[in-house]
């Protein structure tokens, strides 16, 4: 038992080394509770990159109590996973990172589909607003890093649902 506190001990020391110095002092609003995390019916989406095509499989928060939930209390997510925030009409918007227990990247998508902007790698627990710096329909959270390792960039095309309805 002795050995497995020490594992464990060193697991967590080096996670915590990973991450950016500022996101270190950050702590949850709340504990890490799993049984809050919402689970939502998965939907295709995909992404036309300058190197193809990636297809995920995402969640559509689309109303404010699922929107306000979003990925908190999660402890993973798949690389081909996400969630889809539909705002259903263009609109400014900023999110934050309160009880989110994972870094994501946020895709900011406007009402054609088109990504206006990325932010990568956002610090969990972090309550500053990532603003999404354009008019947007849809933001689109990612696995921190996924953007960096499928190549996906502002420009890029993205297929949904929900952007069928700004034709």
């Amino acid at each position: 038992m002795t050995r497995l506190k020490f594992l464990s001990g060193f697991i967590a020391v080096a996670l915590l080394a990973a991450l950016p110095a500022s996101a270190q002092f950050l702590r949850p609003h709340e504990p890490l509770n799993p049984a809050k995390a919402q689970s939502l019916p998965l939907t295709p989406l995909s992404i036309q990159t300058a190197k193809g095509k990636v297809d995920f499989q995402v969640e559509v928060a689309d109303d404010d109590q699922k929107r306000s939930t979003g990925l908190m209390h999660r402890t993973e997510l798949a690389l081909d996973r996400g969630m889809i925030f539909d705002f259903k009409t263009p609109q400014n918007v900023s999110f934050w990172m309160r009880n989110t227990f994972i870094p994501l990247d946020m895709v900011f998508i406007g009402a054609d589909g088109t990504i206006r902007t990325i932010t990568e790698n956002t610090i969990p627990h972090n309550d500053k607003g990532v603003p999404s710096g354009a008019v947007v329909q849809g933001v689109l959270e990612l696995q921190g890093g996924a953007c960096a390792k499928l190549g996906i960039k502002p420009g890029d095309k993205v297929t949904h649902a929900i952007f069928k309805r700004a034709k």
